[in-house]
C-alpha cells in the first residue's frame, strides 16, 4: 500500500512540473506577443527609429518575427508589418496556448 502512495506522490509532482512549463509557456508567448503589438504600433506610428527604446523593441521584433520575414511583399511598409507581424502574433499566440492546454491536460 505505500507503494500505491509513492507512485502516486511521483504523479502528482509530474503533473505540477508540466503545470509550471505550461505557465512557462504562457509568460513567454505573452512577452513575445507583447512584443511584436508593441512593435507593430511603433512602425504604424511611425516611432523614432533613433530612439533607444524603438531600437530595442524593434530588434527583439525582429528576432521573434524571424521565420515570418517577408511572409507577404506590399507596396506600403506599414501594411507589410502589420500583415506579417500580426499573422506571427497570432500563430505565437495559437500554438503556445495548443502547447500549454496540451500540458494542463487532466490527469488520467
Amino acid at each position: 500500500m505505500a507503494t500505491k502512495g509513492k507512485r502516486r506522490g511521483g504523479l502528482d509532482a509530474a503533473y505540477g512540473a508540466l503545470g509550471l512549463l505550461a505557465n512557462v509557456v504562457d509568460v513567454v508567448v505573452a512577452v513575445a506577443a507583447v512584443v511584436i503589438a508593441l512593435d507593430v504600433v511603433l512602425v504604424v506610428l511611425e516611432a523614432n527609429p533613433a530612439n533607444d527604446i524603438v531600437q530595442l523593441v524593434h530588434d527583439a521584433g525582429r528576432w521573434v518575427v524571424g521565420p515570418f520575414k517577408d511572409m507577404f511583399s506590399l507596396d506600403d511598409a506599414k501594411l507589410e508589418v502589420a500583415v506579417n507581424w500580426g499573422i506571427a502574433l497570432v500563430v505565437y499566440v495559437a500554438v503556445g496556448r495548443f502547447v500549454a492546454s496540451l500540458l494542463r491536460r487532466p490527469r488520467p
